[in-house]
């Protein structure tokens, strides 16, 4: 991998001095960047803190009309739809904000090759064509050869096939390459590396540095897509969105061939107790998806079944470009578990997290239409004139 590494990048910028500067910016200054993001020019760092600030607050509407022009010229009326297809639950990290997290006594389990492409009939029959495979971190059960074969299989139903899974190295991201995958999503969880420590108390995931490089080892693995992210609430929201953003300039600008994705997701409730979270409301994502849109008007925007459909549905006309449907996040979740019900087997395993917004893909598409969107089923085929880029769950 090249010496360079975002890390470097981030410890030019100390999160007391960040916060700083998003605590004076001034309302001057996010005008003015504003009115340069409509005038097609590139803002800098700090005209995006600027935008993050809640000096910019009250320029919301201004903010909302830029960000709205500005994907219409960039990728027209398309909205892509993808849904996840959890694999497994087994995980090896204590993260204190997760589900899977390995002390919850939930109910583990792996599908099985056959399970695998029971899943993909299943997805494939909704009419979507892009799936986000999705594991723990245990790769003595859910190693890269695991998630291979899973994409091969799959490859019959999807021309699009992401991964959000733990952090690989370039050869184990060559491998899911090799094998059909594409698109790459890795969220740093919080870039307060001090922090992520305390969030992170045990297991592989525990490694700060290691996480932070991932998008960078999956672009040089040749992944078409890279997406990345915080998980808001785990720290100020505002710090953490500056830096989502920072990492996806420097990508952009070192991989200028990958298409760069950022998610905007939220916490939400999940099996165990995690009661430090950091208030973000919807204006606030409002503020952070249209600062993201100024900033960087050639990146994606996901927002996923996190949110609540009413607010869903009024994001995509404010700069999202993808958004998630028919979406469950338990293992076997489409085609599995359903048929382990009606069998008398087992329930479900538990999701990850608790989703606010479960229409199926029909829905979610009809939705995308009543707002004079074009709802996009396949991968890397936008519409005519327009473009979009790959994108959390």
């Amino acid at each position: 991998m090249s010496d360079a590494s975002f890390y470097d990048e981030l410890r030019r910028w100390p999160g007391e001095e960040v916060s700083a500067g998003l605590a004076h910016a001034s309302e001057t200054a996010a005008r003015g960047a504003v009115a340069a993001a409509e005038r097609g020019e590139a803002l800098t760092p700090r005209d995006f803190m600027a935008l993050l600030s809640p000096a910019a607050a009250p320029l919301l509407e201004d903010m909302a009309r830029a960000a709205q022009a500005i994907t219409l010229r960039q990728f027209g009326r398309s909205v892509q739809l993808f849904t996840p297809l959890y694999l497994a639950n087994y995980c090896t990290n204590r993260c204190v904000y997760c589900g899977f997290n390995t002390g919850n006594r939930i109910r583990r389990s792996m599908l099985s090759p056959e399970e695998i492409e029971r899943e993909g009939r299943a997805i494939a029959a909704t009419g979507l064509r892009h799936i986000l495979l999705l594991t723990g971190d245990a790769p003595k059960k859910t190693g890269p050869e695991y998630i291979a074969e899973a994409a091969r299989r799959l490859r019959a139903f999807f021309p699009g096939i992401g991964v959000e899974v733990y952090a690989m190295t370039v050869e184990e991201y060559r491998l899911l390459t090799a094998a059909g995958v594409d698109s790459l999503t890795m969220f740093q969880e919080t870039y307060n590396e001090e922090l992520y420590a305390g969030l992170h108390p045990a297991g592989p995931k525990r490694d700060f540095r290691f996480r932070l490089d991932a998008p960078q080892r999956g672009a040089e693995a040749g992944m078409r897509c890279i997406g990345i992210g915080a998980l808001l609430g785990l720290d100020e929201w505002r710090r953490d969105a500056f830096f989502s953003g920072l990492h996806a300039a420097w990508l952009q600008e070192r991989y200028p061939a990958v298409e760069l994705s950022l998610s905007v997701p939220r916490m939400r409730p999940h099996a165990g107790v995690f009661d430090r979270v950091f208030p973000v409301s919807d204006r606030d994502l409002v503020q952070y998806i249209t600062a993201l849109r100024l900033f960087l008007p050639a990146a994606g925007i996901t927002v996923s079944s996190r949110e609540r459909a009413f607010l869903r549905d009024r994001l995509i006309e404010l700069g999202v470009t993808r958004v998630s449907a028919g979406v469950s996040t338990a293992v076997g979740g489409h085609a599995v578990a359903s048929a382990a019900e009606h069998s008398g087997g087992d329930a479900p395993d538990v999701g990850q997290f608790d989703i606010s917004d479960s229409r199926s893909v029909d829905e979610m598409a009809a939705a995308i239409r009543a707002r004079g969107y074009q709802p996009v089923f396949k991968h890397w085929e936008p519409l005519e004139g327009a473009s979009y880029a790959c994108g959390r769950n």
